[in-house]
């Protein structure tokens, strides 16, 4: 089990992070792309990186905007592990653009 963040420490990393928002229940980003094409990309990339990592976000797709949301299900709120895959998620982000 991973220790859960308090809310000082998921406020403090998010400031860290680009566009995120949220608590200790979960942190969440969208961002909005170029095309559908685009946004199944980034898609697809975070997917292989969530495969990797044996972790993975929620993921809400509308035409050109993508949500993510990360929360470590298991142990109820946000984790260290969910901060790792934010990171990840906004260099597959910067990338795209």
């Amino acid at each position: 089990m991973a220790d859960l963040l308090t809310a000082d420490a998921v406020r403090e990393e998010l400031s860290g992070l680009t566009d995120w928002s949220g608590d200790p229940t979960g942190i969440g980003r969208t961002v909005q792309l170029g095309s559908f094409p685009d946004v199944i990309a980034v898609v697809n990339r975070v997917a292989t990186v969530a495969e990797e990592i044996d972790h993975h976000p929620d993921i809400d797709i509308r035409w050109r905007t993508l949500t993510f949301r990360c929360v470590t299900y298991s142990d109820g709120g946000v984790t260290h592990r969910d901060i790792a895959l934010a990171r990840r998620i906004d260099e597959i982000i910067r990338s795209a653009a």
